[in-house]
């Protein structure tokens, strides 16, 4: 019974994240509720057949900013990773491939960024620079988000340069560009993939948890964070408020998580590809 439900798991959590992202693609253009649109008559309703999430204290429509909330933290969680991604693998492969003095340099930078807690740091950039903006919010985590792929992908690096294959046409002298392109690149897809999966779900809570805390999206513009955070004062009268973004927050990266685990499983444990040579 519990390995049948250990193999479902993985389905669950995309079906989860799937009906997740597409309410909050798809779900803002077909509602009729904007949310943005004050209603003073309609303030702090529960939730009801009008409201599915209830009201805030403008009256506004909690489902309709929910949905709208998820669009932009996801759009913050997804942008900010593939930036990470495209400093980090460059950085991490140039590293772990070229060694030497070169290595030793780079691996000094990447463990000096990283001996600064991410979010302290986050934080200490965000009230300096400000992030009035979601672009603002976007480059501020990814440029300090690319630590931990930069490191997968150099210690990978690392270990595929010694493998025979990757010997066998460094002996019939291939370049280095395309032996990195040709051989080494696509062997890094799978510990990639898997480190960028867990990534998102971890940058949607960096994300909502400056948002709470007035550094990340600024009102009126809805994020998860900042929905949560508008709830915070009436938690016992207004508790849909705050309930409803966190469990969509939740759900969102417990089902990342749980792909991201089961992708760990099994890419990683695939045998490395050898790409024909031509």
């Amino acid at each position: 019974m519990k390995e049948r439900l250990k193999n479902k798991m993985p389905y669950i959590a995309v079906s989860i994240f799937v009906l997740l992202a597409f309410f909050t693609i798809v779900g803002p253009h077909v509602m009729h509720s904007s949310p943005i649109d004050q209603a003073l008559d309609e303030v702090y309703q529960s939730p009801s057949a009008k409201h599915w999430f209830g009201t805030d204290k403008f009256g506004r429509d909690v489902f309709a900013r929910v949905l709208h909330g998820g669009r932009v933290s996801l759009m913050v969680a997804f942008s900010s990773v593939i930036l990470s991604v495209l400093i980090g693998v460059p950085y991490g492969l140039f590293s772990g491939y070229l060694g030497g003095k070169v290595d030793a340099v780079a691996s000094w930078i990447l463990n000096l960024f990283m001996a600064f807690p991410q979010f302290l740091l986050l934080l200490v950039v965000a009230a300096i620079l400000g992030t009035s903006s979601v672009l603002w919010v976007v480059l501020v985590i990814g440029l300090l988000s690319w630590m931990d792929i930069a490191r997968v992908v150099r210690n990978q690096t690392l270990s595929l340069k010694e493998r025979d294959f990757v010997l066998a046409e460094i002996v019939v002298g291939i370049s280095k560009l395309r032996l990195l392109r040709r051989h080494i690149l696509p062997n890094l897809l799978a510990p990639v993939i898997v480190s960028a999966t867990l990534m998102v779900g971890n940058v949607i809570l960096i994300e909502s948890a400056l948002s709470f805390i007035g550094l990340g999206v600024q009102p009126p513009t809805p994020s998860w964070g900042n929905i949560i955070n508008e709830g915070r004062q009436v938690l016992l009268d207004g508790w849909w408020i705050s309930v409803f973004p966190g469990l969509a927050i939740v759900l969102t990266v417990l089902s990342l998580n749980l792909l991201g685990d089961r992708l760990q499983e099994v890419l990683l444990t695939q045998k490395l590809v050898k790409i024909p040579f031509h």
